[in-house]
């Protein structure tokens, strides 16, 4: 079905459009043999809480954006290889249902579909994607994956040392190996990272001790369903914050 597709004009027009949407600022997408699966509306769990974003399932990337004006024009264009992408289901919860985990080496976060039904869609598809390229070039399945960041929201007292509470002036940081939210005392240091950056990257004390001495092996907890366990952010907050991949902390 996907080959037949390939080369048509009608998804080179779906293409094309999507393209339009992100206007000058997004990257080309329209390539020889590039389809497109599918698009549609999902929760990302984001640093200060869950924003709405575009998604757009291709069969050789993901790619998702803020939402200007639906179906006419998105921005902050982000472009996910799939050959790089794992995923996990999470557990329902309160406000944060049918969700799953988009896990790669350089970021990883828990999206939310509106129901049950979009969700197996999109973790179906998916997974079909990701196996039949995996398939073609004989590459294994990344076992690497990017931390997924804890919410602002599910810490009022760094998650390391336990002790010191958040406010204004002591702000909340994010060690880049573990995902805790944790205060500036407890994450001074850097590391480097490859996989995320060319450059050092803020991690936690405890994360560098076991980086330093090579034994990290389990300092990143299973994150599958953290956000099921005490999810404090609403769906419904209005305001508009930042998202976490444009803070430095």
């Amino acid at each position: 079905m996907v080959d037949r597709l390939a080369n048509s004009e009608a998804n080179t027009r779906r293409i094309s459009i999507v393209e339009n949407c992100f206007g000058a600022a997004g990257q080309p997408l329209t390539i020889p043999g590039r389809v497109l699966i599918g698009e549609g509306v999902l929760t990302k769990l984001c640093r200060k809480k869950p924003k709405a974003r575009q998604f757009f399932l291709f069969n050789d990337i993901l790619v998702y954006g803020n939402i200007v004006i639906q179906k006419k024009k998105y921005n902050k264009q982000h472009i996910i290889p799939l050959e790089n992408v794992t995923i996990d289901s999470i557990q329902d919860e309160g406000d944060l249902r049918n969700g799953w985990l988009i896990k790669t080496p350089t970021k990883s976060f828990a999206v939310y579909a509106a129901t049950a039904t979009e969700k197996s869609e999109w973790m179906n598809h998916i997974n079909k994607c990701v196996s039949d390229l995996l398939s073609k070039s004989g590459k294994t399945p990344s076992n690497e994956h990017a931390a997924v960041w804890v919410p602002d929201s599910e810490a009022t007292v760094c998650m390391r040392c336990q002790k010191a509470k958040f406010t204004p002036v002591n702000r909340r940081h994010h060690c880049r190996k573990c995902g805790f939210v944790v205060c500036g005392p407890c994450s001074e240091k850097r590391f480097l990272l490859p996989s995320q950056s060319s450059k050092p990257v803020r991690i936690c004390d405890f994360c560098y001790d076991l980086l330093s001495t090579g034994e990290m092996t389990t300092c990143q907890s299973t994150r599958s369903d953290s956000y099921s366990q005490s999810p404090k952010s609403s769906l419904n907050d209005a305001s508009d914050d930042d998202d976490d991949e444009d803070s430095s902390d």
